[in-house]
């Protein structure tokens, strides 16, 4: 650690004077030897560091909705050239170029600030060996050793023996309690902050191998932080359980507003949309006007959720439009069907006519005048009715059908009976 920690020596000073005007600041407040001054220092150093590195944080979930969208093609490429390696590789190459996708901007928060890291641990274990660095003299250096956090020096270790702990005015004891738990945390952040993007922000229609990776790493990187942590010194410890905590809030915020389509996430989010947007007649933010922009655009594309709230607004006699604004609608309301086509709520049905009597309808019933009615009775004589003769014609033949045994031709001759086995 201390071999990689020395590549980024260069980024040191700039680390150490960044925590030095910190600690002018929180000293002032509480005491400059104080391991509040410096802890605070340290966790501020974390923020400043974050809040510069939002748009590569942006651009990271930009990276990964395409390589979600992209998992179905690259299955594809895949199993087309699941012998060839070489065509394979060379195939996804170019889908990346097409679609102008980079795996790599995935990984670049991670990247970015991993030289600040390494630098912030190299400025650490130089105060735990008494060696002055960056603009820390030797005033600073003797403050930082005395800043105890939770009873723990900033620059002690889980791995110090109890010589290495007594030199920095502590018991190792102590700093094995205050360390571990910081570990635990430190994992458990990393753990439900990857479980909370597996579990809610997955588009989970599609499966692909890399939703097997992400799951692999909910439980890989956990482990590999505690492994790794009883080698940091306190102050580190301290800055990556805030960098954790600053990650896990912020993949929160960007879940609940802005969720990958096709998700549970998405589902809550669309869910609150519909309410928001059909009490106040309206959009009210950007971002909404965003998202329904986007769903509109996609026509019969949408997902099961989307067509859900396209269907919501429609029912509330709303209707989106293409510029994201959500206007009333006039004229039938339009439903989106499974297919994503659009279709029109069908007329009402026509009630059916009430129920007669039987007097009713041996007397005629009610009925409009001049209307006539099937099962009104007739003053005509039966002889005078058409097609009585036809029927009557009928009558002898009918009779002589209903008098045919059963087995025998309908006029004709007959056919033998078979003889009977004795």
């Amino acid at each position: 650690m201390d071999t990689i920690a020395s590549l980024f020596s260069f980024i040191t000073t700039p680390v150490s004077w960044v925590i030095v005007q910190f600690h002018k600041v929180y000293g002032a407040i509480f005491g400059a030897d104080t391991g509040w001054a410096w802890g605070l220092s340290i966790v501020s150093l974390v923020i400043l560091i974050r809040i510069c590195l939002i748009p590569l944080f942006v651009k990271q979930i930009k990276a990964t909705r395409a390589m979600q969208t992209l998992q179905p093609e690259m299955k594809k490429i895949q199993e087309r050239y699941k012998n060839d390696k070489q065509r394979q590789s060379e195939e996804m190459m170019k889908l990346y170029k097409e679609t102008g996708t980079n795996p790599l901007s995935s990984c670049l928060p991670i990247l970015a600030q991993s030289p600040f890291f390494f630098a912030l641990y190299h400025v650490l274990n130089s105060i735990a060996n008494n060696d002055t660095i960056g603009v820390i003299n030797e005033s600073l250096l003797k403050s930082a050793q005395q800043a105890h956090i939770f009873g723990a020096p900033l620059a002690a270790k889980f791995t110090d023996s109890a010589s290495d702990a007594a030199a920095l005015d502590a018991s190792i004891t102590t700093v094995r309690i205050v360390t571990a738990v910081m570990i635990v945390l430190m994992s458990a952040s990393q753990f439900y902050t990857q479980r909370q993007l597996m579990t809610k922000n997955v588009d989970t229609t599609v499966k692909t191998p890399f939703m097997q990776q992400q799951k692999m790493l909910m439980y890989v990187f956990p482990v590999m932080f505690a492994v790794f942590g009883i080698n940091f010194p306190v102050g580190v410890l301290v800055y990556w359980l805030t960098t954790n905590v600053w990650t896990m809030g912020q993949q929160m915020y960007v879940i609940h507003n802005n969720p990958t389509p096709g998700s549970k996430a998405q589902a809550a989010y669309l869910e609150r949309l519909t309410k928001h947007v059909t009490s106040h007649g309206k959009t009210r933010r950007r971002s909404e006007r965003v998202i329904i922009k986007a769903i509109v655009a996609k026509g019969r594309d949408r997902n099961e959720y989307e067509r859900k709230f396209i269907n919501g607004l429609s029912k509330a006699g709303l209707a989106a439009q293409s510029d994201g604004n959500v206007v009333k609608s006039e004229g039938a309301v339009a439903t989106v069907a499974e297919d994503g086509t659009p279709t029109t709520a069908a007329a009402p049905k026509r009630q059916q006519p009430k129920r007669q009597s039987k007097s009713q309808r041996q007397h005629g019933g009610p009925k409009a005048a001049g209307e006539p009615t099937s099962l009104e009775k007739s003053d005509e004589p039966e002889d005078a009715k058409p097609g009585a003769a036809k029927k009557a014609a009928q009558k002898p033949g009918s009779s002589a059908r209903s008098k045919a045994q059963s087995g025998q031709r309908k006029g004709g001759p007959q056919r033998p009976k078979s003889p009977s086995k004795k």
